[in-house]
């Protein structure tokens, strides 16, 4: 098959299901080696997904195709408490939990100092189903739910500008798609009232660059930093619900890492990631400006009030034999939703912090590679102070969520 059918098949496939809702809403790691390490990549390329970590890293990993799979499941949900107007109780969003998230790469060498390539991967996580829906008290009969995905193709260009030092960048196509059910009860308060609900799945595509460097400062330290400008989307079909007239941005989001080589067999790496959530309206600014007349679908109207995400991720490789290598990581960030802001989240309750990771790598006898990651968010609860409004009967939204997912990829050295 050509790479161009692949990737083709790839993306088609990526926006069958949406992804991770680890870091806020993205994605905790892009490639099955750098998910066994918590995501850890942006001074560690492995595979040609580095270009979603850090495009500089595809000139360092040499002619090769990746293809990769993640079964993941999120369990997820909110309880209602001292409410006056019906809606008190506990409701769960798992009415859809299982998804199957697909990833692509393809890199070729241009001699040993350039590579072209491209990475075929996901966002998404502002998911949720609720059968019985939370707002059934006001009248809805149906599910209550929204479904985010965010698809990335990045064709990428990277070379070393002398031994030590590589630079990369990717021009970043990204492809979301949105449908929300079931949110009649906030129907009176949008500047557009029929683009609220229940209008299908709306389509937006948009443009921006990620940018990578790497230098390897002695035998056994390399370092590595990233950014990736901000991408433009708008859903025309829900201008009554996001800030903006529909207006739906990917936030701006960098990093740096480094990875130590301690041992002829280990290799330890961090990374510290920043994702920018509040420069998106439809994401950042909060739910409250509602009681002071600022409508839904609004110039810079409100949205679910995520604060900004720094991602924090430490892990270890170990190569057990020639043919076995042995990965593991953690990564915690504080999660993105003040205590005020629970209620609009019900919709999308992303509050996971921990995450802890193991993956491994099979070197086959053809020498191609076959790696298994899995992941485990663990629980978080968050409990919500004085975020419903007294107009809409009072207490409080209690949101939880853990996450559990299991990827295998296959690696073909060319």
């Amino acid at each position: 098959m050509k790479v161009r059918q692949i990737v083709l098949s790839l993306a088609i496939a990526g926006l069958a299901s949406p992804a991770f809702a680890t870091d806020g809403y993205f994605s905790d790691g892009y490639g099955m080696k750098a998910k066994g390490m918590a995501g850890v990549s942006i001074a560690l390329p492995q595979d040609a997904l580095a270009a979603a970590n850090n495009p500089a890293g595809m000139v360092m990993v040499g002619d090769r195709v990746d293809f990769g799979v993640d079964w993941f499941r999120p369990t997820r949900g909110a309880d209602v408490v001292g409410n006056q107007a019906g809606l008190a109780g506990s409701y769960n969003g798992n009415d859809k939990q299982n998804f199957i998230i697909p990833e692509f790469g393809y890199n070729k060498m241009l001699g040993w100092d350039m590579s072209v390539g491209v990475s075929v991967y996901g966002n998404g996580g502002m998911n949720t189903r609720y059968a019985t829906s939370p707002f059934t008290a006001w009248g809805v009969t149906g599910p209550t739910g929204i479904n985010l995905e965010q698809l990335f193709v990045a064709p990428t260009f990277a070379m070393k500008a002398n031994k030590s030092n590589a630079l990369g960048v990717s021009l970043v196509f990204a492809q979301q798609r949105f449908g929300a059910t079931g949110l009649q009860p906030f129907v009176p308060m949008s500047s557009s009232q029929g683009n609220v609900t229940d209008r299908g799945n709306d389509t937006t595509t948009g443009w921006g660059a990620r940018l990578g460097w790497t230098g390897q400062v002695s035998d056994a330290v390399t370092l590595g930093a990233t950014y990736a400008s901000k991408i433009k989307g708008k859903f025309s079909n829900y201008s009554g619900l996001f800030a903006d007239q529909g207006e739906f941005d990917i936030p701006e989001n960098y990093g740096v890492g480094i990875a130590v080589k301690a041992t002829p067999l280990l290799t330890v790496a961090a990374d510290v990631k920043q994702i920018n959530y509040s420069k998106s309206h439809s994401v950042g600014n909060p739910i409250d400006s509602l009681l002071s007349g600022v409508l839904l679908g609004a110039t810079n109207g409100p949205g679910f009030g995520y604060h900004d995400v720094t991602v924090y991720k430490l892990a270890g490789s170990y190569a057990y034999s020639k043919d076995l290598t042995l990965r593991a990581g953690y990564s915690y960030n504080k999660q993105p939703i003040p205590s005020s802001q629970t209620f609009f989240n019900i919709l999308a309750p992303a509050v996971v912090e921990d995450h802890l990771t193991f993956g491994a790598t099979w070197t086959l006898a053809n020498h191609n590679e076959l790696t298994f990651a899995y992941m485990h968010a663990f629980n978080k609860n968050v409990a919500g102070v004085n975020s419903i409004a007294p107009s809409m009967g009072g207490g409080n939204a209690n949101l939880h969520m853990y996450e559990d997912s299991l990827g295998i990829a296959y690696g073909i050295k060319l």
